[in-house]
């Protein structure tokens, strides 16, 4: 009896698996937390006036977008 390695199937490069851990990939985090750092210093009254829609519109968006992780089989038991 031959066993044959399972081999396990390569994800796809996409622009994220391509991007992390290269120089870029490190200039294009640092460029935008020093903008998120200059916008937060400079904007923190339109930031602080924003926040309570920010917080409402949270709501919908996390059921929304983050019902599949809830453990829903979809009809299969267990």
């Amino acid at each position: 009896m031959s066993t044959t390695p399972s081999v396990s199937p390569v994800p796809p490069k996409t622009w994220r698996t391509r991007l992390v851990g290269t120089p870029l990939g490190w200039v294009v985090t640092l460029a935008l937390a020093a903008l998120g750092v200059y916008l937060f210093a400079t904007h923190m009254g339109h930031i602080l006036s924003a926040l309570p829609y920010l917080l409402l519109l949270a709501c919908p968006l996390m059921h929304l977008f983050m019902h599949g992780g809830h453990g829903h089989h979809h009809g299969r038991r267990e």
